[in-house]
C-alpha cells in the first residue's frame, strides 16, 4: 500500500513541469516597453528595430513639466542607448540561470534610464 503514493509523488516530481518567467525575465519585458515608450522616443529617438509602445495600463497620461528633485536622474539618449547594452546583457544572465546577476544588471539599467518624461 505505501507504493503506490510512492509511485505517484515519483512520477509528479520527474515529470516535466511547465517554463515559468523568471521575475528578471519580466522585470527585462517591463525595462524593454519603457525604452520603446514615447517618453524614451522623445529623449533618445526611435531606435532601429524598435517600435513605439502605447497604451500601457499603468502609464502616465502626460509628462510631468517640472524637473526632476534628483538631476542625476534625467535620462539622455546615451543613458537610453547604455541600457539596451545593459538590457541585453541581463537577458543572457537570465537564460543562463544567473537570477542574481540579472537583477543586479537591471538595477544598474534602472537607474542608467532615470526619469523619462
Amino acid at each position: 500500500m505505501r507504493l503506490a503514493p510512492l509511485l505517484a509523488t515519483l512520477s509528479l516530481t520527474i515529470s516535466p513541469l511547465p517554463a515559468l518567467a523568471s521575475s528578471c525575465a519580466e522585470q527585462i519585458g517591463t525595462i524593454e516597453r519603457r525604452l520603446d515608450s514615447a517618453g524614451a522616443v522623445q529623449v533618445a529617438g526611435l531606435q532601429a528595430g524598435h517600435s513605439l509602445r502605447t497604451g500601457s495600463p499603468r502609464g502616465v497620461t502626460a509628462a510631468r513639466k517640472d524637473t526632476p528633485s534628483d538631476p542625476a536622474t534625467v535620462s539622455t539618449a546615451d543613458h537610453v542607448v547604455g541600457a539596451r547594452t545593459l538590457i541585453l546583457r541581463a537577458g543572457e544572465e537570465d537564460r543562463r540561470g544567473d537570477q542574481r546577476a540579472c537583477e543586479n544588471t537591471m538595477t544598474e539599467a534602472k537607474g542608467m534610464i532615470g526619469a523619462l518624461p
